[in-house]
């Protein structure tokens, strides 16, 4: 039997960028909750493409992984951390909002990984992550054919290794003390055996069952 793949190894498998509508979901949630300012840390950052979607709401923006890639800005901090065994540099409570956007997966430990999201988080402020939506008609049909979750097929481990329900990541929320728990859908999800997206009016309709990914949000009391 090969020998398990390092952290570094799976997180270089992941390319370290999500699509757009994953982006556009983790802006989503913040709208109406987080009135702008402050300091966001990017859990799990890779590119650090989340930035662009971020940085005329926040003063500071920083990034943490296991890799910085050479694409990842100059001009940003980032914290280079095994996210299975590490610990970020940074103060109890110093962050305003702590986003992990689709990096839950990749992970030994989601709920150590949810404790750190939450120590990290100042009191009043907002920790969002997402992954793959384990409940899509795309996600359950994979499922049916293959016993396997349509992001958790073998073409995906063992990148992706953590397949997450949305219980399972409320109930962690709900083990890690957050408050005003929210959960939303990207509302863009791939049409089983094609290459095409449902129609915006669907997926708007049936966003759990028409998105390919879901995201929680939650504030630190």
């Amino acid at each position: 039997m090969p020998a398990a793949e390092t952290t570094e190894q799976r997180a270089l498998r992941s390319g370290g960028t999500s699509a757009d509508p994953i982006y556009a979901m983790a802006v989503e949630v913040l709208e109406g909750r987080h009135p702008g300012g402050g300091f966001l840390l990017d859990v799990g950052c890779g590119h650090g493409n989340l930035r662009s979607y971020v940085q005329d709401r926040f003063e500071r923006y920083a990034g943490a992984d296991v890799v910085r890639y050479p694409s990842f800005s100059n001009d940003a901090e980032f914290y280079p951390i095994d996210l299975d065994n590490g610990r970020i540099p940074l103060a109890d409570g110093s962050v305003d909002v702590v986003a992990s956007v689709e990096t839950i997966e990749h992970l030994e430990n989601p709920r150590a990984f949810a404790r750190e999201m939450t120590r990290l988080c100042r009191p009043g402020g907002w920790m969002l992550i997402t992954t793959p939506n384990q409940l899509s008609f795309l996600s359950k049909l994979t499922f049916f054919v293959k016993n396997k979750f349509n992001a958790f097929t073998d073409s995906s481990y063992p990148a992706h290794i953590n397949a997450l329900l949305e219980i399972d990541l409320r109930r962690i929320a709900l083990e890690c003390g957050w408050t005003e728990v929210h959960v939303v859908y990207s509302k863009c999800g791939r049409v089983p055996g094609t290459a095409r997206h449902w129609p915006t009016f669907l997926s708007r309709l049936l966003p759990r069952a028409m998105s390919d990914n879901v995201c929680i949000i939650g504030r630190k009391v």
